[in-house]
């Protein structure tokens, strides 16, 4: 049985844990305590932490500084067996500095019920545009809790791009008309777990049950290639990485034929498809007839224009359900 428990340690000594294998371009990359006390564990070699659900509280950890553009990364094993109503987050945000226009990156991993897989969800903000949901969802080509897996976001000036296993699932790129929506203020990266029952599995249908509890998200290999910047001063980060500075960060051929291919598979929904939202895609979104067809077979309502009364926009909780996810204590 893993010991080392976050309370247990001391301030020098899981700083040191967490720094010496957290990776950045220039120094060693900090984290800070976010909620949740002892559900929060770090290893004794320090090469990963644990965050835990349970009755009495979700836990989390953040970067100790914000960051303007980079590449950053987590190899990620989800809780097994009975997940519904669980959300495991790894995202980035500026919502405790800039909390009436933050922005956000975000992956969120949906727990189910047992006998079906954990979805994915990907998410962007920029200036507060919380009223514009920018949701894809997403299944899996394996089971998430078996095992570890490397999940990743490239954030450049003008592109966001989401990793799963160095395979790119979703590429978007900043246009004019997008404006302030686009993320362009630094951002802290965030782990978290936490209790989402009201929306995360069949839109509040399963809920967590804690006698599954605890529920533990284990995470390794953190990477963050970028550099940290004064979020007042909002100075130019001249060293971060740019697409091509980032092994895989340019979409090549082969990668925007994976990205095609996991997409026509397992995407399950897209704000760029679903009319009941946007009569009009948004400017950002190019549409693919492909991922159309599917999505329009997968719920002809939401895809497909459909008139239905009573339906319900497909929407995600994303800032205001992490709202208990206060400015963080540093340990």
């Amino acid at each position: 049985m893993q010991e080392y428990m976050w309370s247990q340690a001391s301030s020098q000594e899981v700083n040191e844990v967490m720094e010496l294998h957290g990776r950045r371009e220039e120094g060693n990359l900090g984290y800070s305590h976010l909620f949740g006390n002892d559900n929060l564990m770090v290893l004794k070699n320090g090469k990963s932490a644990h965050i835990s659900l349970d009755e009495r509280t979700g836990s989390g950890f953040v970067s100790q500084d914000l960051y303007l553009h980079g590449f950053f990364s987590a190899s990620i094993k989800l809780p097994a067996d009975y997940t519904a109503g669980v959300v495991v987050a790894f995202y980035m945000s500026n919502g405790d500095i800039f909390e009436k226009n933050h922005d956000e990156i975000d992956f969120e991993f949906l727990g189910n019920i047992r006998g079906k897989n954990w979805r994915i969800q990907t998410n962007i903000y920029g200036n507060g545009s919380t009223n514009v949901g920018r949701e894809e969802r997403y299944g899996l080509w394996f089971d998430p809790s078996e095992d570890f897996h490397q999940y990743s976001i490239l954030w450049t000036e003008n592109q966001i791009v989401f990793y799963v296993d160095s395979v790119p699932i979703r590429e978007i790129k900043r246009t004019e008309a997008m404006g302030g929506d686009f993320p362009s203020k630094p951002m802290s990266l965030y782990a978290t777990i936490w209790d989402g029952s009201d929306w995360a599995t069949n839109g509040g249908r399963y809920r967590v049950n804690y006698k599954y509890a605890p529920y533990i998200a284990e995470f390794s290999d953190f990477v963050l290639h970028g550099c940290a910047v004064d979020p007042i001063e909002h100075s130019k980060c001249e060293a971060a990485p740019t697409s091509d500075s980032i092994p895989g960060g340019i979409i090549n051929r082969e990668q925007r034929m994976k990205m095609e291919n996991f997409r026509k598979k397992h995407m399950q929904y897209s704000y760029c498809y679903d009319r009941s939202r946007y009569k009009v895609p948004p400017s950002e979104c190019i549409i693919n007839s492909k991922e159309a067809e599917r999505l329009r077979g997968f719920d002809p309502v939401t895809f497909g224009g459909v008139h239905h009364r009573g339906k319900r926009h497909h929407r995600s909780s994303s800032s205001s359900s992490r709202s208990i996810q206060t400015k963080a204590s540093s340990i």
